[in-house]
C-alpha cells in the first residue's frame, strides 16, 4: 500500500493538493496518473482513499474517496531522550521507535551533553517518514528541545509512570518489572556519558523511579528503541 502524508486534510475534504515535494514524487518518481489512487494519512488518526484528478507535478489534486479511523495505541509512552553525538544515531532512534510506537518525543539537553543543537525540520522529516513506511495513521508529537531540569519541572505534576534508566551501580528495578498496561508513562534516556549524580537525584525528588534495561550497557539510541519496545511488549 502506497502511504502518503497531509496533515492539513479533514474530515469534511473533498479534495486536497499536494504541495511541490510531495506532487513531484507522485508523478514523476512514482509516474502515477489521472485515475490512480492511493491512501493519504494526516498524522492524527484517519488513512483516506484517494484518486489523481490532476496529475500536476507541482501542484498534484486529488479527490478524497473514503475515511477509515485507525484505532489508536492502548498507551501512551513519552520517552525524553538526550541528542546523540552523532545525530544519525537519533535519527536511527526516531525512526524505530516511531515503527514500533510511541507518543511523544522529548530531545533534552543534559549536563554530559555533547550535542546540544537539534534540526527539529529534519526530525520531523524522519518521523513522517517512519510513520508512512510502518503504515500508521499517528504521528508521533516531537516537542522542541528542552533542558533535563526544565523538563522535570514540567513533569512534577503529571500523572504518567515515570522512570529514569541509568548506568550508575545503585538500587534500580528493571523496566520490565515496573510497567503496566494501557498506561501513560515518561522515560528518561540519558547521554553518552550518561546522567550525572545530581541529575539522578532530581528525578528521584521528582517521582522518577531508577530502572535498568538489562545486564548490558547500552548506547543512548539503543537504550531508547530497548525501553520503547519494552512498553510496546508488555502492551501487546
Amino acid at each position: 500500500m502506497q502511504l502518503f502524508y497531509n496533515p492539513n486534510i479533514s474530515e469534511i475534504a473533498n479534495e486536497i493538493i499536494f504541495d511541490k515535494e510531495e506532487s513531484r514524487h507522485i508523478v514523476k518518481v512514482l509516474r502515477m496518473n489521472e485515475g490512480d489512487t492511493f491512501k493519504i494519512t494526516n498524522g492524527k488518526g484517519s488513512f483516506f482513499d484517494a484518486e489523481i484528478t490532476n496529475a500536476n507535478p507541482k501542484a498534484c489534486l486529488v479527490k478524497i474517496l473514503s475515511e477509515e479511523k485507525q484505532s489508536p495505541l492502548s498507551y501512551q509512552l513519552h520517552l525524553a531522550v538526550a541528542p546523540t553525538k552523532l545525530n544519525d544515531r537519533y535519527e536511527w532512534f526516531l525512526e524505530k521507535a516511531t515503527e514500533i510506537g510511541i507518543t511523544q518525543i522529548s530531545p533534552i539537553i543534559c549536563d554530559h551533553s555533547e550535542r546540544k543543537i537539534i534540526k527539529p525540520e529534519r526530525y520531523e522529516k524522519i518521523l513522517q517518514s517512519a510513520m508512512k513506511q510502518s503504515l500508521k495513521a499517528y504521528l508521533p508529537i516531537l516537542k522542541e528541545a528542552i533542558s533535563f531540569k526544565d523538563f522535570i519541572n514540567t513533569e512534577k505534576t503529571s500523572e504518567a509512570l515515570k522512570y529514569i534508566a541509568h548506568c550508575e551501580e545503585t538500587d534500580k528495578k528493571s523496566l520490565k518489572s515496573v510497567l503496566n498496561k494501557n498506561q501513560k508513562t515518561t522515560i528518561l534516556i540519558g547521554p553518552e556519558g550518561d546522567f550525572s549524580s545530581n541529575e539522578i537525584e532530581i528525578a528521584k525528588k521528582a517521582g522518577f523511579i531508577p530502572v535498568t534495561l538489562g545486564e548490558s550497557r547500552l548506547r543512548t539510541e539503543t537504550a531508547a528503541v530497548v525501553a520503547c519496545h519494552s512498553v510496546a511488549f508488555i502492551n501487546e
